[in-house]
């Protein structure tokens, strides 16, 4: 392996995790440089309660917790464990709570977790300090318990000194030298460094780290509350400080642990209290350390102890004998920041990370680090997620407070965020809000999800409508489904301004680029449109992207998002003469589908758009009216489709255009969650939602869209390999037995009542009559044919397989 020069900022638990990972894997010459003392250093890790919670939604954050658990349990000694294993208590106040427990410990047996539900009585047989007269249940979680970073950082570093590591504590880090978009040095109070690149574990400091190169890191310090409470005479005969599980209740925006004879106390009731970076202290020049500000009692002692009190009747008693307000890094999306920034090679980034995922986000960057990709999917986590308007101040800042101030919320998928909207309006935007639009938001622009202008549509379908009743007809309407099927019937206009970034790649070696980038052959004839691959260094799918050659050498890249656009400029070679263009905020798209979307389409310029002057998959440079668009037509949904993209300046002209060509054709406006139940009942396939970079093309039905008789592409020794071992999964499609059953996504399938996958879209198959999902499955139990399970609620329902392979249709 190529040896590099490698400088960690910040030897709190996760600068030291990747510092012990990347040792690990066999990477040497590491300096890792703290500006407070070596290794209670004054961040968030010194004064962290330490409780991991491991299930949650995201599987993403749920692997890094195990990986998390997994790591301090190997670095346990019997005198000094690094984690305590005594479970975890989810309890429910609420019935909405308790049905969200049931829906949270179903995603964890899709995440391969065991998770249970307890009634009351059970609940404070786990934990006895709990009145069950309190609760309407709970959820157990055994593998859960309390993480002692200090002493995992302990053994962690003592490992990597072995192999080398250099540790400099009060040493802070002054300035960065960048040559030439690349790192070169660290300059700090104890002299210059030099190395290739720097990995910024710097915690809520990571800010002021980033303004040193010129990258935004986008998080928001906030202080949160934290309460010690005296003995309580229930614990009084302890002598361990844990052996009671964790106790979380959400309801009431709060959390508790063992501490030898009390009881540890976090609130998230309180008022948001963010602190700016500019004021937090250095490491000696307060009483307390930085990372811990003067607690406000004015914010507890009322409704949150009175809360506490009623679940743990013991603390009456007992009393509070201190509190702290300990500062945590927020993010606007609740996700952590993890990678190279696409701004500055070589500048690293593992920032906003809670001590429930440290050790797994240090051992993914290590790997990340040296083979070029992790095993995991972190495009969720991905520095690189956030485009230009949401590195504003204005926007992450308040975002990250709503992130906060939601944090135990009952959290919905299509739940809509309330801060910060409006930050990107396509030029439609005005005729959107006249139909009636209602908005959610897709990459900061602001997306119709459904009109209400179609309300009159419910009547006309009402007999074929399958109505949502509980979680899945929330933020739902029936218009949504009458848009899905009047579309297909006619037609529908939408936007897809927010749906794919757009790059134009020109100059060159344009053509040799995107050969090397992709698993299909490029050099197509001009206004060829080709669907393809990207996958990276382990052939893992980074993304399913539409090429459009346009010239010789200038091609039209849509691609999914902030993350895979940057993943593509970082390819670019730095003497490279193509330039890449990102053009997604000044160009616009429309599409209209439908089985009359050619008619429409014909009405409007008979001359353009004659069909035999059409294939599918073509494209061409034309006008509709006054307006120069780039045409595509292809299909979509099992029906046609035509794309146009033009410059936001005449947008508002080809939507009228459209608009009123189609009035005679009952041309419908559409909002994006019909398009959604369009894309899932054609078994068209989403990355991100169905496939993700753990899974290469054979797993998932892709592997058409490889060119194996290429001379290379990235990924295709690895995607070779793969290929002899069999895949892991199988992406299947499933049709559930009852007809007035739908379920959401990321349920868990069962195969004769064991585990065999999850659920990953899910619609409803109207010409059918059923609901239909997309899962990932063990091959064995596709292949075997077996009937199968989804469990939704606690519920489990019957399915059986529809096509063993998305590939019959793709």
């Amino acid at each position: 392996m190529e040896q590099k020069k490698i400088i960690i900022i910040g030897a709190g638990v996760v600068g030291c995790s990747t510092a012990y990972y990347l040792n690990k894997m066999g990477q040497r010459n590491i300096t890792v440089i703290e500006q407070g003392p070596l290794f209670e250093t004054g961040g968030s890790t010194s004064h962290a309660p330490g409780l991991v919670f491991q299930l949650g939604f995201s599987k993403v954050l749920t692997t890094l917790a195990n990986q998390t658990v997994e790591t301090f349990k190997e670095l346990s000694n019997e005198d000094q464990p690094s984690f305590y294993s005594v479970g975890s208590l989810e309890v429910a106040n609420t019935e909405e709570r308790l049905e969200d427990l049931k829906r949270k410990a179903g995603v964890g047996r899709s995440w391969g977790m065991e998770a249970s539900i307890l009634t009351p009585e059970e609940c404070a047989q786990k934990n006895s300090l709990i009145n069950p007269n309190e609760i309407l249940g709970g959820l157990y979680v055994a593998s859960d318990g309390i993480a002692k970073p200090l002493r995992a950082i302990d053994e962690m570093a003592s490992f990597a000194e072995s192999c080398g590591t250099k540790f400099y504590g009060h040493t802070e880090v002054t300035d960065i030298e960048v040559v030439d978009g690349q790192v070169k040095a660290v300059e700090t109070s104890a002299g210059r460094f030099e190395m290739d690149l720097i990995i910024c574990c710097a915690g809520f400091w990571g800010p002021r780290i980033g303004e040193m190169v010129g990258v935004t890191i986008p998080l928001q310090p906030i202080a949160h509350q934290y309460v010690f409470s005296n003995d309580l005479q229930e614990l009084a005969d302890e002598t361990e400080e844990v052996t009671a599980p964790l106790i979380r209740d959400q309801d009431n925006a709060m959390y508790f642990r063992q501490v030898f004879n009390g009881i540890g106390i976090g609130s998230y009731q309180h008022r948001p209290l963010p602190v700016e970076v500019s004021e937090i202290t250095k490491y000696g020049e307060a009483k307390e350390m930085p990372s811990v500000k003067q607690f406000t009692p004015e914010d507890f002692f009322e409704k949150p102890w009175q809360d506490a009190q009623k679940l743990i009747p013991g603390l009456k008693q007992a009393g509070v004998k201190r509190g702290i307000n300990g500062i945590f890094s927020f993010t606007p999306d609740g996700m952590p920041l993890l990678g190279e920034s696409q701004k500055v090679r070589g500048f690293w980034v593992a920032e906003a990370i809670w001590v429930t995922h440290s050790a797994g986000v240090g051992k993914q960057m290590a790997e990340w680090i040296i083979n070029g990709a992790p095993t995991l999917d972190l495009e969720l986590c991905d520095i690189n997620r956030f485009d230009t308007y949401a590195q504003s101040p204005a926007y992450y800042k308040k975002r990250s407070i709503e992130n906060y101030e939601k944090v135990y919320d009952v959290h919905h998928p299509f739940m809509p965020p309330e801060t910060s909207r409006d930050m990107r309006v396509s030029p439609y935007y005005i005729r959107q809000k006249t139909l009636g639009a209602y908005f959610n938001e897709k990459s900061g622009w602001e997306q119709p999800q459904w009109y209400e202008a179609n309300d009159w549509l419910v009547a006309k379908y009402e007999k074929t409508i399958l109505k949502r009743e509980g979680w899945a007809a929330e933020y739902w309407s029936p218009i949504i489904e009458a848009e899905q099927l009047h579309t297909r019937q006619h037609a529908g206009l939408y936007d897809g301004t927010a749906v794919k970034k757009r790059l134009e790649v020109r100059g060159e070696g344009a053509l040799e680029f995107l050969q090397q980038l992709t698993t299909s052959n490029m050099d197509v004839p001009i206004g060829h449109v080709t669907s393809t691959l990207m996958l990276h260094e382990l052939a893992g799918i980074k993304d399913e992207i539409k090429v459009i050659r346009t010239a010789a050498s200038t091609f039209f890249v849509l691609c999914t998002g902030a993350v895979e656009a940057s993943w593509i400029k970082k390819h670019l070679p730095v003497s490279s003469r193509i330039v890449i263009q990102d053009l997604t905020a000044g160009m616009c798209g429309l599409g209209v589908m439908g089985a009359k979307a050619s008619e429409i389409m014909y009405s409007l310029d008979p001359q353009i758009f004659v069909r035999s002057e059409w294939e599918i998959g073509r494209a061409k440079e034309v006008f509709i009216g006054n307006v120069p668009v780039l045409a595509v037509y292809d299909s979509y949904a099992g029906t046609e489709r035509w794309e146009f993209f033009t410059t936001s300046d005449q947008g508002l002209q080809l939507w009228d255009a459209l608009f009123e060509a189609g009035r005679e054709y009952q041309l419908i406006p559409v909002g994006d969650r019909a398009l959604e139940n369009l894309r899932i009942e054609s078994l068209s396939l989403r990355n991100g939602k169905d496939f993700w970079s753990e899974h290469d093309p054979y797993e998932v039905g892709l592997d058409h869209m490889v060119d194996l008789n290429k001379q290379t592409f990235i990924g295709k020794k690895a995607l070779i390999d793969r290929k002899e071992k069999g895949p892991k999964r199988l992406l299947t499609t499933l049709l559930l037995d009852d007809p007035s059953i739908v379920v959401m996504g990321y349920e868990p399938v069962f195969d004769e009542g064991k585990i065999a996958g999850f659920v990953t879209s899910a619609g409803y198959e109207y010409s059918i009559g059923k609901g239909m999902v997309y899962a990932l499955l063990s091959p064995k139990s596709v292949n075997k044919e077996s009937e199968l399970s989804i469990e939704y609620f606690g519920q489990r329902y019957t399915a059986k397989i529809m096509t063993k392979s998305t590939a019959m249709t793709n």
